[in-house]
Order: structure tokens, then C-alpha cells, then sequence
């Protein structure tokens, strides 16, 4: 959002962010209570579990949904109020050349850049799909009891924790370098004072212009 905003401003982007609050609730809970149903129906396992641990894996999808819908209605909101003008011109400029980088871009090369613009939800997906898989794993074990299960599950889950941050480390040195290697500098914020001061230039022009009246 732009530093200078009235009230109503600050309302309506309030309420879309509420709004994106809302969605995310609900599309995780869309998500996270079939999963939760079809596992106490299949896994005696997971029937035995504590309520507070299903609590848990379904707060895992949940809280992710919300934070990722909550940021996109915000994003969506500025795009839309502040994005006019010459400031929409150039910026849709820059969008439609970053989507042609983007096209040029081989598979490998796309699928490196989108998890480098998407850390944090790379991070947090393959935690909560290695969770997933290591819950069913360890449930499915029937020579051991639910405490030992839940050990268990436990030490799972401190080894994909550490496993995780590993994987950020080496994500987040790579953008690194990657920017260190660019030594881009971005211009757009000089091109659209370029822009505006371009297209007031028109208005005096055209006002001088204009028959009187």
C-alpha cells in the first residue's frame, strides 16, 4: 500500500484482507476435514489419536491457506486502487515482459525460477506433504502402540524441521548469488515519474491548445 492513505482506504483494504481471511479458512477446512474423515475411517491409528494432534493436522492446512489468501486479497487490492494511469502502463509493461522471459524460459529453468519466487510455500508444502507421509507410515505400524506412534511421529517431525530449514538456507544462497551475478537495478519507480511528468506535459499542452470558451 502507498505511505499517504485516508481511512477509507484503510477500510476497504481491511475488508479485503477479511475477505481473503475468510476464503482461506475456508478452502483449508474444504481440504483438511475430508482428509480427516477419510483417515479416522481408514487408519484405527489415527482413530486413536489424541483430539489436540487432529487438531493439528487439520491447523496445518488451515493457517497456510489463510496467510496465502490473506496476502493475494491484499496484493489484489493495491493492484486495483493504486495501479492507474502511467503507473498501470508501466507496470503492466514490466508484467508482460517478465511473461515473456518467462515463456522463453526452458521447464527446468521455470520450474527453478517458481521456487525461488515461492520459497516459503515450497518450504512449507514439502513439510506438510513429508509429515503426511511419515504420519502414514508410522500409523500403519501395528506393533507399536499409540504413544510409541506419536514418538515417533515427533522424531519425524524434528528431522523434516531440520531437513527444511537446509533446504531454505540453500534456496535463499542461491537467490543470492543469482542477484549478485544480475547487478540489476530496478527503474520501474523512475519510469513512472518519467511517465506522469510526460503525460502532464500533454495536459499543459492540450490546455494550451483548447479553444476558449
Amino acid at each position: 500500500m502507498k505511505v499517504n492513505v485516508t481511512e477509507e482506504e484503510l477500510q476497504r483494504f481491511d475488508a479485503a484482507t477479511r475477505r481473503g481471511a475468510i476464503e482461506g479458512t475456508l478452502g483449508g477446512l474444504a481440504i483438511s476435514l475430508p482428509l480427516s474423515y477419510l483417515a479416522y475411517r481408514r487408519f484405527p491409528a489415527y482413530r486413536a489419536l489424541p483430539p489436540s494432534l487432529k487438531a493439528l493436522g487439520i491447523v496445518l492446512i488451515v493457517g497456510p491457506a489463510i496467510a496465502i489468501q490473506t496476502e493475494r486479497r491484499g496484493v489484489e487490492f493495491d493492484e486495483n486502487v493504486y495501479w492507474t494511469g502511467a503507473t498501470r502502463r508501466v507496470l503492466d509493461s514490466a508484467k508482460s515482459h517478465e511473461e515473456s522471459k518467462w515463456r522463453a524460459l526452458s521447464t527446468r529453468e521455470k520450474i527453478t525460477h517458481w521456487a525461488r519466487q515461492n520459497q516459503y510455500k515450497v518450504i512449507l508444502g514439502s513439510w506438510a506433504i513429508g509429515m503426511a507421509i511419515a504420519g502414514g507410515i508410522v500409523m500403519r505400524d501395528r506393533h507399536q502402540s499409540t504413544s510409541q506412534k506419536v514418538v515417533q511421529a515427533r522424531m519425524w517431525a524434528q528431522g523434516l524441521t531440520i531437513g527444511v530449514l537446509i533446504g531454505a538456507g540453500i534456496l535463499t544462497h542461491s537467490q543470492r548469488e543469482q542477484a549478485a551475478g544480475q547487478h540489476s537495478v530496478d527503474h520501474s519507480w523512475k519510469d513512472v515519474l518519467e511517465a506522469e511528468a510526460k503525460e502532464e506535459e500533454q495536459r499543459k499542452i492540450g490546455r494550451l491548445h483548447a479553444p476558449a470558451l
